[in-house]
């Protein structure tokens, strides 16, 4: 039995106990076990909204943004499946290889808890019936910084908006 140091182990209670995760193992990845877990978990907050338990509802939504499951299908659907998939966002940055998708996973997943939303990249699109007229679409960011925010840059901190005022 290993030793107790004060410290919880982060093979049960974090995302660095994650296998090395690949191009190959993208490849290799069982996704119908995957999204069976996520329609699973979906439909159990669904119930305990309905039924009004919201603890139990709380309790599941964090269960489910720490999912593995729940990265890995998100990062599919926003690489592979969606029509945009080779559209950057304002970041720059597509994921169209597995190897590119694999890492974008384990970026994702190890930012859980520090990712503050960000502003999406705004782009004005003709609309179906009329294309006359336009229609706003965002289109998300996929790159986190060490420090948590999407598309920041941390040898440029303090080059924002704020920065640039006071040096005018």
């Amino acid at each position: 039995m290993p030793e107790l140091t004060g410290k919880l182990d982060t093979l049960v209670n974090g995302p660095e106990g994650l296998p090395p995760f690949d191009g190959e193992a993208w490849e290799r990845v069982d996704w119908r076990h995957h999204e069976g877990q996520v329609r699973r978990l979906r439909s159990r907050i669904f119930k305990a909204v309905q039924e009004g338990d919201w603890p139990l509802a709380r309790n599941l939504q964090k269960l489910m943004l720490r999912s593995w499951s729940n990265t890995l299908v998100n990062v599919r659907q926003v690489t592979q499946r969606n029509m945009g998939r080779t559209t950057a966002g304002i970041d720059g940055l597509v994921a169209l290889t597995s190897q590119a998708r694999a890492e974008m996973a384990v970026q994702v997943h190890a930012s859980i808890g520090s990712h503050q939303p960000s502003p999406v990249r705004r782009v004005y699109i003709p609309k179906a019936r009329d294309k006359a007229k336009m229609r706003p679409l965002g289109i998300p960011v996929m790159r986190w910084s060490r420090s948590g925010r999407p598309g920041s840059s941390p040898d440029r901190m303090g080059s924002g908006r704020a920065a640039a005022a006071t040096t005018r």
